[in-house]
């Protein structure tokens, strides 16, 4: 679901509703300060809670002083987020 490499985070499951409590938690027992980027690579598939999920980390990454970059973002996920509006609070690279 997630594999930690050295500052990055890379998901490897799809980001949908039926998992993202899941994901979610997984995420947030791996996130520290030293994590910078979230790699969406290996998603494949993603829906509106992957917005949720990916907005929860970014919270946390700041309450711990840091800050998330996302990578590979798919096209469906940045569709998303611009139909939502949010767009401009995702820090995509």
């Amino acid at each position: 679901m997630l594999e930690r490499k050295g500052s990055c985070l890379k998901v490897s499951a799809p980001m949908l509703f039926s998992g993202a409590s899941a994901l979610l938690a997984s995420g947030r027992s791996e996130l520290s300060a030293d994590i910078t980027e979230i790699d969406l690579s290996g998603i494949g598939d993603a829906d509106s809670s992957a917005l949720a999920v990916l907005f929860a980390w970014l919270r946390d990454a700041k309450a711990m002083n840091s800050s998330l970059r996302i990578t590979h973002s798919p096209a469906g996920l940045v569709s998303l987020a611009a139909l939502y509006g949010v767009s401009d609070f995702l820090p995509l690279a």
